[in-house]
């Protein structure tokens, strides 16, 4: 079986780390990067650290408009689509790469699949959400991280090829984290010790794009008094620079990391502050409370099992959580067994022909 996995984000890549080495034991797999982020921080070294496949496409889209980014997609997908023939196209998440992805194959009657399916913030104004919502209603095979997702789902009336496989991310931790003890250097690098820092990440548009938002977060962090590590998108700095916002001493901005780096701050961490939805994922898997600075999440397992808060971007509420929010005592099972990729590819295995 030909499959065509096409992958452009952060993310993605560490969720196809997981799935595509499953995958080529058994199948051909094309590799496609869209170059939605093209930063080498934020792509290449991905690829070289976690060893996944160097794609067989690389599109080289770069940054733009929604619209612009994604019909570039588009045409350049439909013509690697229609050389290569795929039998199944796989997509993750729901990034603009995601809904480029799932709409063209389904424009030439290529099944499908989706995963990470079933997520919802409901906030309808997030191109997330938009992705999210489009892609799983053109997917042949919906594979969902949890039960909530699934059960978005079927309210929404999908109900046929939805799988609880649970979530290819905690697989790559499970896989990766041993790999970053034996080879991230970066604790000793950045003079850190063990749990002596809040470890941050800030890239949101609809945080960056605000002043008022962007600057009640850099204030909170400025005034908790803690030593605070934020490997600083590039986004961020763009907007950060260009509202003359500025960050007090105990506010250590580092450059953006490769996965193994990630996981060990996070792992080493006494908190983590975010607005990623990955991040609050990783958080939770390493068991370090997470404070979320959005309106609302997709993971709302994480919260509603205690180890997860949504502070928005109120400066006072992050100061307070920064300062006092503890975790439950247990977590509970919610993202699976950590083998969310074998069990994809024996369903893709008997599903598709």
């Amino acid at each position: 079986m030909k499959i065509l996995t096409v992958v452009g984000a952060r993310p993605q890549f560490i969720k196809a780390a997981a799935v595509s080495n499953i995958i080529r034991k058994e199948h051909n797999e094309i590799l496609v990067h869209t170059g939605q982020h093209y930063d080498e921080n934020m792509s290449k070294v991905f690829f070289e650290e976690l060893k996944i496949p160097k794609p067989d496409y690389n599109l080289e889209i770069g940054s733009g408009s929604h619209g612009e980014q994604t019909g570039k997609m588009l045409i350049e997908l439909e013509k690697i689509y229609l050389k290569e023939k795929p039998d199944l196209v796989l997509v993750y998440g729901d990034t603009n790469s995601t809904l480029a992805g799932a709409l063209c194959a389904s424009k030439l009657l290529i099944p499908v699949a989706h995963v990470e399916a079933g997520l919802r913030s409901f906030n309808s104004n997030m191109p997330e959400e938009q992705n999210r919502v489009l892609t799983d209603h053109i997917s042949k095979l919906l594979f969902v991280p949890t039960q909530a997702a699934k059960k978005n789902l079927h309210n929404e009336g999908v109900q046929s090829g939805v799988y609880n496989v649970g979530d290819v991310m905690f697989d790559a931790v499970l896989n990766f984290k041993k790999l970053a003890e034996q080879k991230s250097n970066i604790i000793n690098l950045l003079n850190m010790e063990d749990k002596e820092y809040i470890l941050t990440t800030i890239h949101r548009a609809e945080n960056t794009n605000d002043i008022n938002r962007l600057k009640n977060i850099i204030e909170a962090l400025n005034e908790s008094n803690k030593t605070v590590i934020l490997p600083l998108h590039p986004r961020t700095k763009k907007y950060v620079d260009s509202y003359g916002l500025k960050f007090n001493n105990n506010i250590k901005l580092i450059d953006p990391v490769g996965y193994l780096d990630m996981i060990t701050l996070e792992m080493n961490s006494q908190k983590i502050v975010t607005d990623s939805g990955g991040v609050q994922k990783e958080a939770f898997f390493m068991k370090k409370p997470c404070i979320t600075m959005r309106d609302e999440t997709e993971w709302v397992e994480t919260v509603e099992n205690g180890w997860n808060v949504i502070v928005g971007t109120d400066k006072n509420k992050i100061l307070d959580a920064i300062l006092n929010f503890k975790t439950s005592e247990d977590q509970q099972n919610i993202f699976g067994d950590g083998k969310a990729s074998c069990k994809i590819l024996d369903i893709i295995n008997c599903i598709v022909k």
